[in-house]
């Protein structure tokens, strides 16, 4: 009996042992990329620009928005700031006289915030109104913001004296951080895009409207239809 308590505990003994030696299960996958309005996009690895915003469509899919002349439909979107991530989502539609493109995310690699590095969007707005302050957050010129001059010369445009520059395409801007618009262009080749040391003025820039273009999705039950910005 001596000897089979023996053999016993020295049973128990190794397979404790077997237990503790067991590889230790690696740590998570990389977390989510964080997205929200203002956030630096990279269009087939190539082409810079800014999301406008994200949310879900009345089908409960991840969508955001960008500008149409950043890429097409099939264009894969990534995070400028975490590009190691890989695509995030791709261009599922888009409006090339608007100048929207609609992104469907995948919402296991992102995580949308409706407050980006300090750029807050609560909600959609109505098209502002002459002398409005409306901002933006761009990729490239970060925050500005400016008075509304009116509607653009283009259907669903409006043109205010926010400034842009390359990347910033998409760009959301807001009237009290409600979401009115992305950058389009520039108003004028005539002055610079933006302040710059010896030019103390530049050209307004081109927004399109955000209820245009959710007006043309909805109408055309595009992916994005019933599209409602993360709540903050």
């Amino acid at each position: 009996m001596r000897m089979a308590h023996r053999y016993f505990a020295s049973a128990i003994v190794a397979a404790l042992f077997a237990l503790v030696c067991l590889p230790v299960p690696s740590a998570a996958a990389d977390p989510k990329v964080v997205m929200g309005g203002g956030a630096p996009i990279v269009i087939d690895g190539e082409t810079m620009c800014t999301l406008t915003a994200i949310g879900t469509d009345r089908s409960g899919e991840m969508i955001g928005f960008t500008s149409a002349h950043c890429g097409g439909p099939g264009a894969e979107v990534a995070s400028e700031s975490a590009e190691s991530a890989g695509p995030l989502g791709v261009m599922v539609a888009g409006n090339d006289n608007l100048d929207y493109a609609v992104i469907r995310f995948d919402p296991a690699k992102v995580t949308p915030v409706a407050n980006y590095d300090g750029f807050v969007i609560n909600g959609i707005g109505p098209d502002p109104t002459f002398g409005q302050i409306a901002c933006k957050q761009g990729r490239t010129t970060g925050n500005s913001c400016g008075v509304t001059w009116g509607p653009g010369q283009d259907p669903g445009t409006i043109v205010m004296q926010v400034c842009g520059g390359p990347g910033d395409s998409g760009a959301p801007v807001t009237v009290n951080n409600l979401l009115v618009g992305m950058i389009h262009g520039a108003f004028s080749d005539d002055l610079p895009s933006c302040i710059t040391k010896y030019i103390p003025l530049h050209t307004p820039a081109v927004v399109v409207s955000i209820n245009a273009a959710l007006a043309d999705i909805n109408e055309k039950d595009r992916p994005g239809a019933g599209f409602v910005p993360v709540p903050a």
